[in-house]
């Protein structure tokens, strides 16, 4: 059985991360972006997802992506901090700290790679036109 502590903890991180998450997802483009190149098509209605080719709609999706799963990876590194000093000297709970610590890290590390791959892969096919 959890103690309130860890429950309110646990809650805590939760609520922190869907804060986070709700708030990283909005655009903040106004009608200056609409002004400044992105026209309407002959029927009146602008394009919603802003990008031109098939490309740059998947470049910019597995951007977002990477950009949440960034944000989930750094959140479980602090939360493993957390449980690392609040373990109050329970071995078992160092332990899942520093797992946790270890994964986040390596997490973080294969995303950084990924996005740095990625934006390679896509610069060459866009600069190929």
């Amino acid at each position: 059985m959890q103690t309130k502590k860890t429950f309110l903890l646990k809650l805590s991180i939760a609520c922190l991360l869907c804060l986070v998450l709700f708030f990283g997802s909005f655009g903040f483009a106004g009608a200056e972006e609409q002004a400044a190149g992105h026209e309407e098509s002959g029927n009146g209605i602008s394009n919603p997802l802003q990008c031109d080719s098939v490309q740059e709609c998947i470049g910019n999706f597995i951007q977002t992506l990477l950009g949440v799963v960034g944000s989930l990876a750094l959140v479980m590194f602090i939360y493993g901090g957390f449980m690392w000093m609040l373990s109050g000297g329970n071995e078992q709970r160092i332990k899942k700290g520093k797992d946790i610590l270890v994964w986040s890290t390596l997490g973080l590390l294969i995303i950084f790679t990924s996005y740095a791959i990625l934006t390679f892969v896509f610069k060459a096919f866009v600069g190929a036109k």
